[in-house]
């Protein structure tokens, strides 16, 4: 008698009531391999904080796209696999906020006289604190902490007792507030909008 070369993975049924939007079965899941993925992002990402964000936003995908999992062999690769992906994407991100921070400092200070002619009027100014203004209460403390005193997003978030991704999801918001007044009502980009704050922030604290 031939043995079969084939394994069948142990989640297997698992699996079959994940993808069928089982709800039990999505809890039994996160017990078993939650600690699992937060050990495995955390050797990445080295901010437990973070990483507990991470973890939950993993779950979540893969609560979101279960339909798939009719299609997967091994649950316990497809998860890690998911993990690893949206754990780069996530260092990507950070990545290129660091890299556009840096070009954004290096015009201002190439650029500086250009800035204080284009940005010095009063009416200006009175403007970008309406645009401001429009933003949650919330919303807007923090981006005053972050763009405006500097802070980084785990000094924000240490101060206000919340989570860095919730810090990020803020930031994200004001950014496409800002972004979209820039465009349409100044016709300039986002980017020397933000000079602009940073003036702000130099010489009118």
């Amino acid at each position: 008698m031939e043995k079969r070369s084939e394994t069948i993975d142990p989640d297997f049924e698992l699996c079959v009531r994940l993808a069928d939007g089982d709800h039990a079965s999505f809890s039994e899941m996160y017990s078993k391999y939650n600690h699992k993925v937060y050990g495995f992002i955390l050797k990445y990402i080295h901010s437990p904080e973070l990483t507990k964000d991470l973890t939950q936003e993993v779950f979540i995908k893969i609560w979101e796209n279960r339909a798939q999992l009719h299609e997967v062999r091994s649950l316990r690769a497809y998860i890690f696999t998911i993990a690893r992906n949206h754990t780069l994407n996530t260092l990507k991100k950070m990545a290129s906020i660091e890299v556009a921070q840096s070009h954004l400092l290096t015009f201002f200070d190439s650029n500086r006289e250009i800035v204080l002619d284009d940005f010095i009027s009063q009416e200006y100014m009175e403007l970008l604190e309406i645009v401001l203004a429009r933003l949650p209460d919330r919303t807007r403390e923090i981006f005053r902490m972050c763009r405006q005193e500097g802070k980084s997003y785990d000094e924000a978030a240490a101060a206000l007792g919340i989570s860095r991704n919730a810090i990020k999801n803020h930031m994200v918001f004001s950014m496409k507030v800002l972004s979209d007044f820039a465009e349409k009502d100044l016709h300039i980009t986002l980017s020397l909008l933000l000079v602009a704050l940073y003036y702000m922030a130099l010489f009118h604290p």
